[in-house]
């Protein structure tokens, strides 16, 4: 008798603890399945959101968020549009004559584009930030996401300067791989510092074709004087995508910046010294002109003459630029002539393929979504990524 309650009361033990058991990997099952379906879910929310990001058009208003360009079909958007996304990667500059944060889109001192943030006189030329775009879209509280544009196509372009010649390098790549056999037109503006002003010389500027090897590279060689600088810019064309990269001569540390006041056409030219906060030599002799790319082939008009000198006394140059998409192009020398360079920003995003990212930061967070599309800017063709993530994780239980 005491052995057949002992052996039911071991049976009814091992019962239940089967019976835990299987509740215990049920219940995590169906956390997993749950999970599983989220992510589902998240994945399709973030290819929507991405299609509404880039076939909504542009709203100046910011009553939506959208980047399409309306003049088009498809993934092809607004260059402007992106120029008034908050960069999420470069610091904001303040500049104190004017008092406005401006948000830091730059890929190098030389070369940078800086938008006006809290402009309140101007709104629409406002910066559309991050908080903004969450509520626009309708996902404030439930999710955050990071947008980001690369170039399909990106230049890395040597200078390699000899007496009175120069050689340029031109090294062509895709996404991970050489562009080889690619064809590269290119346009090189001489920029004479002889005068009082810096002088464009649109008669003598450089134009032509290469070919890259099998390397995705290729060279150019030019006679230029040493009393010369200059900027030279590339195009290239290759399986029916469009690329294009830049190069200026490293220069001095006092130079010009300029600060997007408007997208109706107005930017200021400032004195680095009143940006950086450093020891100015004295006031800067600019001369400033618009490069336009038209049927490949390339259209330089004037713009503006002046100084631009810091400190106290001593307002930002206003420049007014067409409005269409180009490239301002900022020839400086120092007023008494020992120095300059040349300084150049993209009028709308596309001019000079530079990268955008706008958004939060994905690295910490627990599961992100992510889509791409292949789009459009300015004919220069990007990789649109979007990274989506839940502000409400879930976890399994044990």
């Amino acid at each position: 008798m005491t052995g057949a309650t002992i052996d039911h009361l071991a049976s009814v033990i091992i019962f239940i603890a089967a019976l835990l058991l299987f509740i215990s990997l049920f219940n995590q099952t169906i956390q997993t399945a749950v999970i599983y379906q989220q992510h589902r879910v998240l994945a399709t929310k973030c290819s929507d959101l991405l299609d509404t990001m880039l076939l909504n058009p542009a709203n100046e208003m910011q009553t939506v968020f959208g980047l399409h360009d309306s003049n088009f079909m498809q993934y092809v958007l607004d260059s402007f549009s992106l120029m008034r996304l908050n960069s999420s990667t470069g610091t904001p500059v303040c500049y104190e004559k004017t008092g406005i944060m401006y948000s830091n889109m730059t890929v190098g001192f030389d070369n940078s584009l800086l938008m006006p943030i809290n402009d309140s006189v101007n709104p629409l030329s406002n910066v559309v930030n991050y908080s903004s775009a969450l509520k626009l879209l309708g996902i404030d509280g439930a999710y955050g996401f990071q947008l980001t544009l690369t170039p399909v196509i990106t230049f890395n372009i040597e200078d390699q300067r000899s007496d009175n010649t120069l050689e340029l390098l031109i090294d062509v790549s895709g996404v991970s791989f050489p562009l080889a056999n690619a064809n590269v037109n290119y346009y090189l503006l001489p920029v004479s510092l002889n005068g009082d002003y810096p002088d464009f010389l649109a008669e003598e500027a450089r134009t032509g074709t290469v070919s890259t090897n099998e390397a995705g590279i290729a060279s150019v060689s030019f006679t230029l004087d040493d009393s010369l600088t200059y900027v030279f810019v590339a195009y290239t064309h290759v399986g029916g995508l469009a690329g294009v990269g830049f190069y200026v001569p490293p220069s001095g540390s006092q130079k010009p910046i300029p600060f997007v006041e408007s997208l109706n056409g107005t930017v200021l030219l400032t004195h680095s010294s009143d940006v950086l906060n450093t020891t100015s030599s004295g006031e800067l002799n600019c001369t400033s002109a618009f490069v336009k790319l038209s049927n490949e082939n390339f259209e330089l008009q004037n713009i503006a003459t002046g100084e631009v000198g810091s400190g106290a006394g001593h307002d930002p140059q206003v420049i007014n630029v067409p409005n269409y998409a180009g490239i301002l192009v900022i020839a400086y020398k120092n007023g008494n002539g020992t120095a300059g360079g040349v300084a150049v920003m993209p009028w709308g995003v596309g001019s000079l393929a530079f990268p955008v990212a706008f958004g939060g930061n994905p690295a910490q967070q627990e599961w992100v979504a992510t889509d791409v599309r292949q789009v459009l800017v300015n004919g220069v063709a990007y990789q649109a990524k979007l990274s989506l993530w839940g502000l409400k994780g879930v976890q399994v239980i044990g």
